[in-house]
């Protein structure tokens, strides 16, 4: 069975920072596009970033270009999202994400 699990949300003041993680199971992440999204309340989910396969250059939503990080651990089957110079704006439920897979998200809050 393929599923998802985020954590590393939490509560973080602005210009902090955090670390999202996605433990994959039931497929290898090293296989697949991973990509991090997230949802602000009362707007729609959006896109933020994507890792490819192979050995390709990840790519960002140009509003955390510069900021975020994803990356991935084959050896854990784990997905990374590393996220520095966080603003209010970034506050919302982040999820992983595999074609039609999804996991159950995990809340960031920016406030002071």
């Amino acid at each position: 069975q393929v599923r998802l699990v985020e954590s590393g949300g939490g509560l973080v003041q602005p210009g902090g920072s955090l670390k999202l993680s996605c433990a994959a199971s039931g497929f290898a992440v090293s296989s697949y596009v991973m990509t991090w999204y997230r949802q602000a309340p009362g707007k729609e989910r959006e896109y933020v970033a994507l890792i490819t396969r192979g050995g390709g250059t990840p790519a960002y939503a140009d509003s955390v270009k510069g900021r975020f990080t994803i990356s991935r651990d084959n050896a854990k089957n784990m997905v990374y999202l590393q996220m520095n110079n966080l603003q209010p704006e970034d506050t919302a439920v982040y999820y992983c994400n595999v074609d039609l897979v999804w996991g159950q998200g995990t809340q960031v809050t920016v406030s002071s």
